[in-house]
């Protein structure tokens, strides 16, 4: 078996446009895309008839929305997910002349052309609505998006992860996103030896979401090599809170260091970008690219003044991001 400096030794930096710093982003914004009002009016008639037929988010497919006039400009997008920066944030989507309903559909039916939607819970659900649900209690068993929390950098499941704003938070909420690849490259900069530790399995806490018979806790890499590119796939407090359960093995110092060092790196203003949603923005991700944090936020007492996003997990029709067993999702069926 090799040592940990022979395989620290054949890494290389990631060199790709996908290894972005803050300072790359100050005057590119190939990044923001703008619908007009002909691709806004297609998404609407889409929406509008598949809710005619009788549709519903989970019954929806490409083929019941169509799409002839967006069509090339998703092929690019998929494009500049997959091989450019690896995150957009389309403005415009038409959450002001749809119903509920219909904006639940047209969301679908966009992210449909870009990938194939997954489950996002041990229910298997496809749409999320992402706001603070007030719960009594909060913990490990308490998913962090259903809360007004702040969540640290880390990844979610598939290859793509999409987020529309209906509406922001009172204050606060900011959305921050990181390269992937540029957090990779920094790690190996400086401390190649840890880099190393995020390579082996760690345990990871399944959230109460676990089959009947199945462990509490899984054991995943945070970092893996996908197609000889190195790939990342982080949520720190999962790790922390696997701890809890019985039979997992205490985290050893270097693996304490290695995450610390992979959050901090992140969190450092000249690694990552900020951005505050507007209603009708969808920020699409590469989920093997980008890693996202969310600062905490304050919400109105009005139910309907109150952060709401709806999230969408999709694996790329033309791209793998993550490996396999991730990009199928959380479903009953795992």
């Amino acid at each position: 078996m090799a040592s940990v400096h022979e395989h620290s030794t054949q890494r290389r930096p990631i060199e790709s446009a996908s290894a972005w710093v803050t300072a790359d982003l100050a005057t590119d914004d190939d990044w923001l895309v703008v619908l007009d009002d002909a691709e806004r009016d297609e998404i609407v008639t889409a929406a509008r008839a598949a809710l005619a037929r009788g549709e519903t988010a989970a019954s929806l497919t490409i083929a019941g929305f169509p799409l002839p006039r967006l069509q090339s400009r998703v092929s690019e997008w998929s494009t500049r997910l997959h091989a450019g920066r690896g995150f957009l944030l389309l403005r415009r989507f038409p959450i002001d002349v749809l119903d509920p309903l219909e904006i639940e559909l047209g969301y679908v039916g966009l992210g449909l052309h870009l990938g194939t939607p997954v489950g996002q819970n041990a229910s298997g659900d496809t749409l999320t609505h992402i706001r603070d649900e007030r719960l009594a209690e909060t913990g490990p068993n308490v998913r962090l998006y259903r809360t007004n929390k702040r969540q640290d950098f880390h990844t979610d499941g598939a290859d793509l992860v999409g987020l529309l704003c209906l509406h922001p938070a009172l204050r606060g909420g900011e959305s921050r996103l990181a390269s992937a690849a540029a957090v990779y490259n920094e790690v190996l900069r400086r401390r190649p030896d840890l880099l190393e530790v995020l390579y082996r399995p760690m345990c990871w806490d399944r959230n109460g979401e676990e089959r009947p018979g199945e462990p509490p806790y899984f054991q995943l890499a945070p970092f893996f090599d996908l197609d000889g590119v190195p790939r990342i796939f982080y949520i720190g407090w999962y790790i922390r809170d696997a701890q809890r359960h019985e039979g997992v093995p205490p985290l050893t110092d270097d693996q304490r260091a290695a995450m610390e060092l992979l959050e901090s790196i992140a969190n450092d203003p000249t690694v990552h970008v900020e951005m505050t949603f507007e209603p009708g923005d969808i920020q699409l991700l590469n989920n093997g690219r980008i890693l996202h944090a969310r600062e905490a936020y304050d919400d109105a007492d009005d139910p309907d003044e109150r952060r709401h996003l709806l999230r969408l997990w999709l694996a790329a029709h033309r791209f793998t991001s993550v490996e396999d067993g991730l990009r199928a999702g959380i479903n009953t069926a795992r």
